[in-house]
Formats: structure tokens, sequence, C-alpha cells
């Protein structure tokens, strides 16, 4: 039979390597009692005395130990005082501070790790141990790398996973840009075509100089140049009064579409308001059928006042029928013993005609029977009245107990049903306030949804607003723009009317100055022969 030992090795391998620290977990048993001088010690196998050991610890108890329980502890043995790797078996000895032996471990050796292993000691936490130090794992290093190489592909996996998260925010970048890139390319073509258009007007303002400049050349083609530029004005006028009555229409068209989003909001105000009522009507008759349950609970507390006051009634009720029950048992007893004297009367009145008969010589003996026989009839007489009357008790109780009985059972079978009814009720009023309850919530839920409809068109007629209001503003911005360059076509109309003017009154001018450079050329003609004449003579 083996010895049960007061304290106990756990996890013991059958070999540890001796270029690491070794862990020796043991475990007290409440029949040991610790104290400080206790150690546990390397034996070799076949140690005859507890000085024969190879090195030892002194074996700690945690904190918060208390005598007379159970409790793990772990001890250490650093490396260097280990033995060198060999064949000898080893085995761990507790010792007491008396120097008795407590417990000793399995056998186990000391031998280096084997080359195609090439084992690797990594430290990590102890979770299962109450002292809470650090535990040296020992794992072949293939296993690893294994690890480390899954958690290498782990990591490559999730950077490839962020470089194509990169590369497509690069690509939307790049869209993003080439867009940009399209929309400034566009502006920059908009702004040369004005830049082209700007030079043009310069460059014909500029010819349009030159023609003024050489107009006298150019009277009659500067005429219907003028003329043709009266009908392109009149043609870009008529133009920028159908655009202005095309935007006038569409700001119509949107106050309209603005007018008829703020009826409808209107509407949706108006049925929520209705809603709103709903529910405060709905909140009212499920009030209304609270207290109607409550109501309802209270006369079910009240029935159940009554059916306590049924069952004590019944109680009583069964108190007397024991109490009749012995009465019936006492009468029954007493006409037992009626009978019984009965009997005896009997016997004494055989007995006394036996007497009789024997002594029916003796009179005066004959007068004493007969005296007792008068009173034994007398007695039989009024026991078999006491027996009736008994008989007749009993059957007088017999009935009134059934009629209790009966009782009883029509006011348990009317509770039962009075129960019921109620329970039903109960149920009905339940269940309909539960309908309540859902329809509410039903209610409540379709009332968010619209709420939050209401405030999606809300969102939506504010950025329509926000938006009508820029295309009005632009609009507006366009129209202005109509507007000041009719007024400077206006201007220029004006000035062309005005340099046509000019021009016609220089070419008065012109003409009155050939006309006069006429007339002196006419009359220095019409002198010039004259003179020659009077020359001549």
């Amino acid at each position: 039979m083996e010895k049960a030992w007061r304290v106990e090795f756990r996890n013991v391998g059958s070999s540890y390597f001796p270029q690491s620290r070794v862990e020796c977990h043991y475990s007290i048993s409440s029949q040991h009692t610790w104290a400080s001088h206790d150690w546990v010690g390397l034996f070799k196998v076949g140690w005859s005395s507890v000085k024969d050991y190879h090195t030892f610890v002194w074996a700690l108890a945690p904190e918060g130990y208390q005598e007379g329980t159970d409790v793990n502890c772990c001890v250490n043995f650093q490396a260097s005082y280990l033995p060198k790797s060999s064949s000898q078996q080893y085995q761990f000895v507790y010792v007491d501070g008396k120097g008795e032996v407590c417990s000793a471990s399995s056998q186990f050796t000391f031998s280096a790790p084997k080359p195609l292993e090439d084992l690797v000691t990594l430290e990590e936490g102890a979770h299962g141990e109450e002292g809470g130090t650090d535990m040296l794992l020992v794992v072949p290093r293939a296993e690893l790398l294994q690890s480390r190489l899954q958690e290498c592909l782990r990591e490559r996996a999730e950077l490839l996973h962020a470089r194509e998260a990169a590369e497509r925010m690069k690509e939307r970048e790049r869209e993003k840009y080439r867009r940009a890139r399209e929309a400034w390319d566009r502006g920059c073509e908009e702004l040369e075509r004005n830049i082209a258009d700007l030079k043009e007007e310069l460059r014909e303002s500029r010819d349009r100089m030159e023609e003024m400049e050489r107009r006298q050349e150019q009277v009659e083609a500067s005429g219907e140049a003028l003329a043709q530029e009266k009908s392109s004005i009149l043609a870009k006028k008529a133009a920028i009064k159908q655009r202005i009555r095309e935007l006038e229409d569409d700001i119509k068209a949107l106050t309209l579409k603005a007018v008829e989003r703020e009826t409808e909001m209107e509407r949706m105000k108006e049925r929520d308001k209705k809603q709103a009522v709903q529910m405060m009507e709905d909140e009212k008759e499920r009030k209304v059928l609270q207290l109607k349950l409550e109501q309802t609970e209270g006369e079910l507390r009240s029935l159940s006042a009554e059916f306590q006051g049924l069952r004590s009634s019944l109680a009583q009720r069964d108190t007397h029928v024991l109490q009749l029950r012995d009465t019936i048992t006492t009468l029954t007893h007493r006409l037992n013993m009626a009978q019984r004297k009965e009997a005896e009367s009997e016997a004494s009145l055989a007995e006394m005609w036996g007497l009789r008969e024997r002594q029916g010589v003796s009179e005066r003996g004959a007068e004493g029977l007969k005296e007792e026989l008068c009173a034994l009839v007398a007695q039989r007489d009024q026991g078999q009245t006491e027996l009736h009357q008994a008989r007749l008790q009993a059957a007088q109780l017999t009935l009134q107990l059934a009629d209790a009985s009966l009782t009883l059972r029509e006011g348990r079978a009317h509770w039962a049903q009075e129960r019921q009814s109620l329970q039903c009720t109960t149920s009905k009023d339940r269940e309909r306030l539960e309908k309540l309850n859902g329809e509410m919530q039903r209610i409540e839920e379709k009332l968010q949804e619209e709420r939050m409809e209401r405030e999606k068109v809300e969102v939506e007629l504010g950025r329509e607003k926000d938006c009508n209001r820029v295309q009005l503003g632009e609009t507006r911005r366009e129209l202005q723009e109509l507007k000041a360059s009719l007024r400077m076509a206006q201007k220029e109309k004006e000035q062309l009317l005005l340099d046509k003017q000019d021009l016609m009154e220089y070419m008065r001018q012109v003409e009155q100055r050939m006309e006069a450079v006429a007339d002196a050329k006419w009359s220095t003609a019409v002198f010039a022969p004259t003179s020659e004449r009077t020359h001549a003579h």
C-alpha cells in the first residue's frame, strides 16, 4: 500500500535541460503544517539520507496562505546549480523543518536537446499558478519558425491589402485630379476663347476706327454697314428680350414649385398634427383600458377576498360537519350502549322468567320479580325511545351534512365559474391592452418614419431652395449681364448714331467745300478767258 504523502508534486517531466531554469510545482495539503524552514531538494535516485541532495531551494508559501488549507506552490532551480546532461535518474524531495520527508516525485533525467529538434526556450507569464511568476517554454525551432512565418505571411497579406487600398485611393485621387485637370483645361480653353473673342472685338473696334478714318472714301459702304449693324443689334435685342422672358418664366416656375413644396409641407404638418391627436386619443383610450384593468383587478381582489371568506365559511362548515360527525359518533356509541343495555335487560328478563319458573311457588319472590320486571321493561322502553331519538338525530345530521356538502359543492362550482370568467375577462383585457400597445408602437414607428421622411423632404426642400436660390442668383446675374450688355449695345448704337451724324455733317461740310472749290474753279475759269481777251486787246 502506497504511503499517503502530505505534499504532492505536479507536472513532473521525464527529462529536463540543464541549460535552462527548472520549475518544480507542488501542492501542500491541509494535513501539512508549512514552516519557513521547509525545503525542496534535488536528489539522485537511490539516496539514503536527506543530506545527499545535489541542490535545494527553500519551499516558499504563496501570499495569503492560511494554515489548514490546500494551496499550489512553485519553486525554481537555477540553471547554474543543475547537474550536467547524463543518464542518471533524479527526483524532487520535499523535506520539512524537522528533517522529515513529506513527499518524493517521479524520476527524471537531465539531457541536452537533440540536434534534429533544435529546441528554443521562450519565456512567458504563467497563468495557472497563484504566484504569478514567469514560465519558460521549450519549443522546437521549426515550430517557432513556422509560427513566425505564419505571422509574417499574415502581416504580408495585411500590407498587401493596405497597399491595394492605397492603390485604389491613389487611383481615385488620380481620377479626381484628371477630372479637375479636364475642368481646368476646359476653363482655360473657355478663357482663351473669351480672350480671343475680346481680341477679335478689339480688332473689330480698331477696324471700325480705321473705317471711321477712311469714312470719306467709304460713305456708302459705311451706311450699309451701319444698317446691317443696326439690324444685328435689333436681333440681339430681341434675343435678349426673349432670354429675359424665358428667365422670368423659369423664375415663375421655380416660385410655383417652391409654393407647391411649402403647401406639401403644410399638408404634412397637418397630417402630423392629426396623427398627434390620434396618438393622444389612443393614449386616452389606453388610460381608460388601464383604469378598466385596474378596476377588474380590484374586482378580482374583492372576489379573492370573498373567496377567502367562502373558504373560511367552508372551513367553519367543515368544522361544524366534523362536530356533527362527532355527535353522530357519540349518538352511535350511545345507541350501541342502549342496545347492549337492551340485550342485558333481555338476558335479565330471561333470567327472571327462569327464576319465576323455578320459584313460582314463592309469591313474595314473584312480586319482587314483577316489580323488577316492570322496572326493566320501563328501562327497555326508555332505551328504545332514546335509540329512536338517536336514529332521528343521526338522520337529521346526515341530511344537514348532505345539504352542507351540496352547498359547498355549489359554492365551489360558482366560484370556479366566476374565477374562470374573471380570468377570461382579464386575459381579454390584457390581450386588448397588448394589441393597443402594439398598435401604439406601430403608430409611433409610422410617425417616426413619417418624421424621418418629413425631415428628408425638408432637407431636400432646403437643398432645392438653395439650388433654386443659386439658380435664381445666377439667372439674376445673367439677367443683369444681359441688361448691361443691352445698355452697352444701346450706348454703342447711340455712339454709332452720333458717329453717323458726325459723318453726315462731315459729308455736308465736304460737299460744301467741294461746291465752294467748284464755284471757285468755275469763277476762275470764267474770269481767265476774260482777262486773256482783255490782254489781247
